[in-house]
């Protein structure tokens, strides 16, 4: 979607010194409850659907750097001038987010919309002069909060365009996003994405930790009602809670959906004339299955889409996952990405059966978010029903889970014995790798090729294990690989998958 940069001006807002109106949505001073947001949903469904206006044409026209010459002003943010535990700031429309959002407060269980005003922004000297009438209004919002100073409220969360959202917790910076839902992702006929049309936020007590957002989806396909339970820290946790009532049958939906960016690793550094030996905000996907499985699969920048998924009934857990986090894993001292956060799913009920699906999409530059993963029920949702979701979102770490972890994957043309590739897969140090590596035994299979046995080293330099095999390809272009450590028959290691493409 987005450059690094570019990435980066969803964390800063911008502005003039005029007045304008969005129009409301009904009367302020309003009681409110969530489910005062899922009866909206679901009356909106009985309604075609409209999209809603834009903003003027110059605002649309705007360019990057134009738009990076306003700025919000976060002495003037809501609520910073109340003991209230949070402040909100405010993104203004254009470029990328064509229509305004409605945003409200609920305090005391009242609910009042938050007008537009233009007042609340500073501007530079090249900030060009845009137009003041028409559907002007906020396009996202920002949380601030005590995070690691007392004195001082650190944003970590952002809500901007579409039912995109991103956090962080502490020591992180920005990088992979989540979405409210995906619908008809790589599908040849184009992908749908739904919007937040409307936010209410609950005015947080001077003592509270924890941040409560609601949000209204629309789009042609589905309506839906969000509640966000948001507590920031060395890992932001997100409890989601979503009800959805589909205007159409929704064959092919994304649950829990999230976005990311890699770019190349020791997996295909040879493609790109770069400086530095990794560029990516996530490494791989990580499944905790419902088979009691632990999947590891590196991430991939294909020459083509590539679509892979994961069947499984009733999974514990998904997510993308940064694992390298040395800054010489990456050389670069602008982009941070070894404190990119890792985002990690886990269902609050049983979704089922279904998949995993993880997309990859070819990518030539760090700007665009080539990297997708989330949940698609094998059962479409029907027109006219209701769906109850619960999950959790964690930002920061990756969750801690029982086997040895991959911490790197490379591969490379197999120079001398013949024709052929070599894989090698780097373990971390753990207990049941201790002492002689003679006493695990290595699983190594592919459907489409023969492969090596596979040749297991103590690696003397990170004091782990490192698994080298080989195979040929021949004139396949792609093949599929796993492989897995055990240990008097019981698993020793993450499953490790990979997909080679030519």
């Amino acid at each position: 979607m987005t450059s690094l940069t570019r990435r980066s001006f969803l964390t800063t807002a911008l502005g003039t010194t005029i007045l304008a109106a969005l129009p409301m949505k009904g009367r302020a001073d309003l009681p409110f409850s969530h489910d005062r947001v899922v009866e909206k949903a679901r009356a909106l469904t009985q309604e075609d659907y409209a999209e809603r206006p834009t903003v003027p044409k110059d605002w649309l026209e705007l360019s990057y750097d134009d738009y990076r010459t306003r700025w919000f002003r976060t002495a003037d943010a809501l609520w910073s001038d109340t003991q209230r535990s949070y402040n909100v700031d405010f993104f203004l429309p254009g470029l990328y987010f064509p229509r305004p959002v409605q945003i409200n407060t609920v305090t005391e269980g009242v609910t009042a919309p938050v007008p537009f005003d233009m007042s609340l922004f500073d501007k530079s000297d090249k900030a060009p002069e845009l137009s003041t009438e028409g559907h002007l209004g906020y396009s996202g919002l920002r949380l601030r909060t005590n995070l690691d100073t007392a004195d001082h409220k650190t944003e970590f969360c952002v809500f901007q365009g579409a039912s995109y959202f991103r956090a962080i917790g502490i020591g992180n910076t920005y990088g992979l996003s989540a979405r409210g839902l995906a619908l008809k992702t790589a599908d040849p006929e184009g992908e749908e994405f739904p919007e937040f049309i409307e936010f209410w936020l609950e005015a947080p007590e001077p003592e509270q930790r924890h941040f409560i957002l609601h949000a209204l989806m629309d789009s042609p396909s589905v309506t839906g009602a969000y509640r966000f339970h948001v507590t920031p820290g060395a890992n932001t946790v997100m409890d989601v809670e979503a009800t959805l009532f589909p205007r159409k049958e929704l064959k092919h939906a994304g649950l829990a959906p999230l976005t990311s960016m890699f770019l190349f690793d020791a997996t295909n550094r040879h493609r790109f004339d770069d400086f530095r030996p990794a560029v990516h905000d996530s490494d791989g996907l990580l499944v905790a299955n419902g088979n009691g499985e632990i999947l590891w699969r590196p991430l991939a920048n294909p020459n083509r889409l590539e679509v892979s998924s994961f069947v499984d009934e009733n999974p514990r857990g998904f997510g993308l996952i940064q694992r390298a986090r040395k800054l010489t894993d990456y050389n670069d001292l602008e982009a941070l990405y070894h404190k990119r956060p890792s985002l990690w799913v886990e269902p609050k009920h049983e979704w089922g059966k279904g998949a995993v699906t993880l997309v990859e999409i070819p990518a030539d530059k760090e700007i665009y978010d080539n990297i997708v993963a989330y949940w698609r029920p094998q059962t479409p949702y029907a027109a006219g029903s209701e769906v109850n979701l619960s999950y959790r979102l964690s930002w920061g770490a990756e969750p801690s889970l029982p086997l040895p972890r991959v911490v790197e994957t490379a591969s490379g043309a197999r120079i001398f014995g013949g024709p052929g590739r070599i894989m090698t897969i780097e373990y971390e140090p753990h207990p049941l790798h201790e002492g002689n590596p003679d006493g695990l035994t290595v699983h190594i299979h592919s459907p489409h090729v023969q492969t090596t046995d596979g040749i297991l080293q103590r690696n003397p330099e990170t004091g782990g294990l490192r698994l080298a095999f080989y195979f040929d390809p021949g004139d396949r272009d792609h093949v599929e690989l796993r492989a897995q450590l055990r240990k008097d028959g019981a698993p020793a290691s993450e499953v490790w998958l990979y997909r080679w493409t030519a």
